[in-house]
């Protein structure tokens, strides 16, 4: 039997997008909300604590929380490799900045998330879907299967 579980994080954000035509060329953040999803085969032993489980709820909070929620939460994405990376270097300014090498973007923050998140994940969890809402209208999803997984 194939079964997966879910859960839903929430984070607050900030990102400049460098050369944009639109609003989104000035700072600005969101109420993010991370969907992740996960799969793999049940424990059935008795004698396991995980007993009946995929994964326990709390290891995967804590391996989404210290590898997406704790780095992103509260932080300005700025692409560093653009002029925008003088936010660091602002004496008394910022003082959570994450410099990327991508256009900070939903799209390529969730990329970047869904490797954190795949890296960390034990050997017989997969995950299968994530998905990273950035208003409440508008949100990128990734899914394992479209992606060679």
């Amino acid at each position: 039997m194939n079964l997966r579980v879910t859960k839903i994080f929430d984070f607050e954000t900030a990102h400049v997008l460098w050369g944009y035509d639109g609003k989104c060329k000035n700072i600005h953040g969101h109420s993010y909300k991370l969907t992740v999803t996960i799969s793999g085969p049940l424990v059935n032993d008795l004698k396991e604590v995980k007993n009946g489980m995929i994964i326990d709820f709390s290891d995967l909070k804590k391996i989404v929380k210290s590898n997406v929620v704790e780095p992103f939460d509260h932080c300005l994405l700025v692409n560093g490799q653009t002029p925008h990376k003088k936010y660091t270097e602002v004496e008394n300014g910022f003082s959570k900045i994450m410099l990327c090498d991508y256009q900070p973007t939903a799209e390529n923050m969730l990329i970047d998330m869904v490797q954190r998140i795949s890296t960390n994940l034990p050997d017989h969890v997969q995950l299968k879907y994530a998905k990273l809402q950035e208003t409440e209208n508008s949100f990128v999803e990734w899914l394992a299967e479209e992606n060679g997984h």
